[in-house]
């Protein structure tokens, strides 16, 4: 049993021998790649080990249900070490999984205004706010891209980069419809509303990874509009960028410099450039993509979050967590470790229908 394991050792010990090579030391490129396929192992391997000491173990009690004063101590300990192994082939099984090679990538997260006018802008903020916390939480960067807001500080449209170790792999199932249940401040008669925001999860590709030549891009350079103190609309500092062998666009007008928004609006062009190719190339992909997103009706979502009843319901799994006010403050990992588990087990379920 796991068989692969024993190639994975092998492959181990190949890479602690090729870092210390001082050819590979030179190449920067090829020892950081090395190095972290090295560490990817590491944890694999632990507890490969740990399993082997366990079955060593069994081993050993068995042996001793031979002798009758050490039988009842032996059966005890068997039945202590049946559930370790279970629980450990378990883990390996799952570390045995392919890894989605997105997982660790930083992220381009959209927020849009659906279904409901001006409260689901507001909600659009709240979004926003949830999404920034989590961020927080977990120690990953944030940076606005682009920002358009309601005079009521409500979200139009938000584009944001969350930059961080995993960041990816934490919010990818973010992507589809919120869905709101609310009395809105405005509402006088306190009826209660239904309000929709989309959230789509992109993410960002490097740029050796997306090799995109100058001639296919169209940059457009002009005056800032919004909030944002006195150099807007004074220079031409927003910049949209437009690739035009897909029509796809990215704009940013959040930086005063427009190198700098000419860097940030990049960034997003590549991350659905990359996005796009990978939908056109990976079925399985674009079907998981066109279920997620939805066109932000009501009656599509993924997520609702109901404030007269003080719950919030994730659709996909089934969960419901009476602590909506929790959630939007940005306590999220109950439901995305939830999402992740689920994953595993489609994954180790299919696993087992192709053997």
């Amino acid at each position: 049993m796991f068989k692969q394991f024993e190639w994975l050792e092998g492959r181990y010990q190949e890479l602690t021998e090729e870092l210390n090579q001082p050819e590979t030391i030179q190449n920067q490129a090829l020892w950081q790649r090395l190095l972290k396929e090295h560490a990817e192992l590491e944890p694999k391997l632990n507890a490969y080990h740990e399993y082997c000491r366990l079955r060593k173990e069994e081993s050993d009690a068995r042996d001793l249900l031979d002798l009758p004063e050490m039988e009842d101590l032996a059966r005890v300990e068997l039945e202590r070490l049946s559930r370790e192994l279970a629980e450990k082939e378990q883990e390996l099984k799952l570390l045995l999984l392919p890894k989605d090679p997105d997982a660790d990538k930083n992220v381009v997260l959209e927020i849009r205004q659906g279904a409901g006018g001006d409260e689901a802008a507001l909600f659009g903020a709240d979004l926003m706010r949830m999404y920034t916390r989590y961020a927080e939480r977990h120690r990953f960067r944030v940076e606005p891209v682009s920002l358009a807001m309601t005079e009521l500080g409500g979200v139009k449209e938000a584009i944001l980069t969350i930059s961080g170790v995993g960041a990816f792999n934490r919010l990818k199932f973010e992507s589809g419809v919120h869905r709101v249940k609310r009395v809105p401040e405005t509402e006088s008669s306190g009826r209660l509303h239904t309000s929709t925001c989309t959230v789509a999860v992109l993410p960002e590709a490097a740029e050796v990874e997306l090799n995109i030549a100058p001639e296919e891009l169209q940059i457009d350079t002009y005056r800032s509009s919004g909030h944002g103190g006195q150099y807007v609309n004074t220079t031409d500092s927003a910049v949209r960028i437009t690739h035009l062998p897909t029509g796809i666009v990215a704009t940013c007008q959040d930086e005063k410099s427009q190198l700098k928004n000419r860097e940030k609006a990049m960034r997003v062009l590549r991350s659905r450039v990359y996005d796009k190719l990978r939908e056109e190339t990976d079925t399985a992909y674009a079907e998981l993509r066109r279920g997620l997103i939805g066109g932000g009706e009501r009656s599509e979502r993924i997520r609702t979050y109901h404030f007269l009843q003080s719950y919030v319901k994730d659709h996909r799994i089934g969960l419901t967590l009476n602590r909506v006010q929790d959630t939007l403050d940005g306590d999220l990992d109950e439901i995305i470790d939830a999402l992740l588990m689920t994953e595993q087990m489609d994954k180790l379920k299919a696993l087992g229908e192709q053997r």
